[in-house]
């Protein structure tokens, strides 16, 4: 969990390389699928690229479906749910039917402005969905995709004032949620500020003590 831009893809990546865990992305699932253009993604294309949440009911669909999975069975890395109250009780309801419990609930921390400033030096490949930054991570060409050399292109929700909306919907609607977690001692906060290598280090330390 994380405000948007705090890195929770990033560590996901990392985890699922450790664990062997499969990284269960909604954003990306529904991203791929207005990519697509199927009737998933022609329903939520509008939402996505406002920054607004999608439905939570549209949300519990997608994890049904997907912890069911085989590939699920042993484990998995949530990112992007839930991200509401109801989506708590979805995900509660889809664990008790699987038999299954989360081990634990990692809230990524960040200041704003440094959030802000990773958000718009982002870029990503529409093609191959290969993630850069500007700064950090930048492609070896100038706006094109080091991996298949496709044009690179900033994502609709990577703008500040669409940017500063989702802080304000994160801020009402999500982080009232990891408290929840910290109630049921599930939650880890993790200190998300300098290199991704760093910060996993960080989540890894995490995890051994929890």
């Amino acid at each position: 969990m994380g405000m948007p831009g705090v890195g929770k893809g990033t560590q996901a990546a990392f985890l699922r390389s450790g664990l062997g865990w499969p990284h269960v992305s909604t954003g990306d699932i529904l991203r791929q699928a207005v990519r697509e253009g199927t009737s998933l993604g022609r329903r939520v294309k509008g939402t996505l690229d406002s920054g607004q949440l999608v439905s939570d009911e549209l949300m519990g669909e997608l994890i049904v479906e997907r912890l069911g999975q085989s590939d699920a069975r042993e484990g998995f890395i949530l990112d992007g749910f839930p991200r509401t109250k109801e989506q708590v009780a979805i995900l509660d309801a889809v664990l008790e039917r699987l038999g299954i419990s989360l081990d634990g609930v990692l809230l990524l921390t960040a200041r704003e402005d440094e959030i802000v400033r990773r958000l718009l030096n982002r870029r990503v490949c529409p093609k191959c969905q290969a993630v850069f930054h500007l700064e950090n991570h930048p492609p070896e060409s100038p706006g094109v995709c080091d991996d298949c050399g496709s044009a690179l292109v900033q994502r609709p929700d990577d703008t500040e004032p669409v940017i500063r909306d989702r802080f304000r919907i994160y801020a009402e609607q999500t982080l009232p949620i990891a408290e929840g977690y910290r109630e049921r001692s599930l939650l880890n906060e993790i200190d998300a500020s300098g290199t991704p290598e760093a910060i996993a280090g960080r989540v890894r330390e995490a995890l051994q003590t929890s």
